[in-house]
């Protein structure tokens, strides 16, 4: 039984527990757990905040952080198990199916806002499909995370010779090694599992392509799991992982990315939240950083959707799930998609806002992921992002972190060994 399940059944025993109803405010009220609590994350989050409390709503935030979204997920089940919900919680992908099909996410509350909003005129079908459940809006979708790009300081590769960014493996490896030999971090990285799984699945995505990856890691096929090129991909992480910094054990993804910009290390590989970071530092794209897709992925696109699910909330509970309806409407509204993916370092949902994003004001990076979004959308590079619960479900994500991070971790693993094990596990999970 995954862990879903077993929250299920739990859940079946809950619902004997009265709901602790949050005392009303004039309006009504939104709690809102999630996970954004970063520098440049907590910018963004904010501006939600300001906006739904400036129609007059209380906003009760409810933000856990570290472990990308592990801890979070850990505290809103227990919520859950004990009758006491919160208005709207941060929740990607097929986790989203999952919480509906328990009947915890509210089928009704967003009718009425994304048939007044023309919600399904304005997202892409992938963005569309992944916060219905039963053909219904339960979550909101706030960004469009691009998860497959490597962030460069360039003053950094100057110095230590390299004249531009890797666009191949073999370049990357050839700018770390001059990276290490001008005493600079090649490659910064926090030694978490969400972490190693988001530098393996670019390099399964850099060798496999993206039908390979979308064989390995949506349709979790066994050939593709067991097969020389995940064999391959194995071998490049074990020689990717000689130019981390030995100290990363436990390291936050956002301490890493200080490195880049505080001139310590060359490069990063992590989705494009990272430039929140950039952002917040003062740092302009294309001057101070770069941003390129992970060598060998330029014609793919791994995509992370941040949503926020709405839960099903007693129906007296008429001012706060007024609350929840007007934060979902902000949320997707023009100016708050822009802002909040400036300050993100995201895209936006919208597909207007997509099409013309230099008049929006955004970036060289964020024009880049927008151009590459609408394209991979139509020739089978877009793909959804294993590591951050785009793909599947988490308890196949866990099992494939936990070999993963054995893996890296492991000086004598063995990549065929590892291929194998990961399909077991996988099997194991599912």
């Amino acid at each position: 039984m995954n862990a879903l399940s077993q929250l299920a059944a739990a859940i079946s025993l809950a619902t004997l527990l009265p709901f602790t109803a949050q005392a009303a405010e004039s309006k009504g009220s939104v709690e809102v757990v999630h996970w954004w609590t970063s520098g440049g994350e907590k910018a963004a989050v904010d501006v939600l905040k300001a906006q739904v409390e400036k129609d007059g709503f209380t906003w009760k935030d409810g933000a856990v952080a570290g472990g990308g979204g592990a801890t979070a997920m850990t505290v809103l089940k227990s919520r859950t198990v004990a009758g006491n919900p919160p208005g709207v919680a941060q929740i990607k992908g097929p986790d989203i199916q999952d919480w509906g099909s328990m009947g915890l996410l509210s089928t009704d509350t967003l009718k009425d806002v994304a048939k007044q909003e023309k919600w399904d005129e304005l997202l892409d079908k992938k963005v569309s499909d992944a916060v219905k459940y039963d053909g219904e809006y339960v979550a909101v979708p706030v960004n469009i995370h691009r998860v497959n790009w490597l962030w460069v300081n360039p003053q950094v590769l100057e110095k230590a010779g390299v004249a531009k960014a890797p666009t191949s493996l073999e370049e990357f490896y050839a700018a770390a090694d001059k990276l290490k030999a001008a005493g600079f971090i090649a490659l910064a990285h926090g030694g978490q599992p969400w972490q190693d799984s988001t530098v393996f699945e670019n390099l399964v995505l850099s060798v496999m392509g993206p039908q390979g990856y979308e064989q390995a890691f949506v349709k979790l096929d066994d050939k593709a799991l067991t097969g020389p090129e995940m064999v391959k991909s194995f071998t490049e992480l074990k020689k990717v992982a000689t130019y981390m910094d030995p100290n990363r054990a436990g390291r936050d993804w956002n301490i890493a990315a200080a490195d880049v910009i505080n001139g310590k290390a060359g490069m990063q590989i992590m989705g494009d939240w990272a430039k929140s970071e950039w952002t917040a530092a003062k740092k302009v794209a294309g001057k101070d950083y770069q941003c390129v897709p992970f060598p060998g992925t330029e014609k793919a696109f791994t995509y992370n959707v941040d949503s926020l699910a709405i839960f099903k909330l007693n129906a007296d509970r008429t001012g706060d799930i007024a609350a929840q309806q007007d934060l979902a409407k902000v949320a997707l509204g023009e100016e708050f998609q822009k802002v909040f993916s400036i300050n993100k370092g995201s895209i936006p949902v919208r597909k207007d806002m997509l099409a013309s994003m230099d008049k929006h004001g955004f970036d060289s990076c964020a024009q880049a992921s927008a151009r590459d979004f609408l394209a991979d959308g139509g020739n089978g590079g877009l793909q959804p992002s294993m590591a951050h619960n785009m793909a599947t479900s988490l308890a196949v994500q866990g099992a494939i972190f936990d070999v993963v991070t054995n893996y890296i971790n492991d000086p004598n693993a063995d990549p065929a060994q590892a291929a194998k094990r990961l399909a077991s596990a996988i099997k194991a999970a599912r």
